[in-house]
């Protein structure tokens, strides 16, 4: 569980179209076997700690001859950001993914004073 250490709750989110790989070949779409893809996430503002990440599927556009498996997380989550990590596996071919993410923890705010 996170326990936000602030009156202070802040959420951030944002979608993002990871790739479209029908367009130019990409591996996605024409490779077999284990395949991955990373993309970075940097907040607007960051959080006074790393905040709770969910991340899913908004679209998903995949050949219907195979097998639709899919795989989408958040990896390194950070105050400043995290990392959208998608899978696949198998002969699965994926032409294009976008995904929503949303965080949600503690955020500073101006009044706030540092005690060093």
């Amino acid at each position: 569980m996170l326990k936000i250490a602030s009156h202070r709750v802040g959420i951030a989110r944002g979608s993002l179209v990871l790739f479209s790989d029908f367009q130019d070949g990409g591996i996605m779409w024409t490779g077999e076997g284990p395949r991955e893809l990373r993309r970075v996430v940097t907040f607007r503002e960051p959080f006074r700690e790393a905040p709770a990440v969910q991340v899913s599927l908004s679209m998903w556009d995949i050949d219907q001859k195979h097998n639709g498996r899919m795989d989408i997380s958040a990896d390194m989550v950070t105050p400043e950001g995290f990392v959208i990590v998608f899978r696949t596996w198998g002969d699965t071919r994926v032409a294009r993914v976008r995904a929503d993410w949303m965080a949600i923890g503690g955020v500073g705010h101006e009044d706030d004073w540092e005690v060093y």
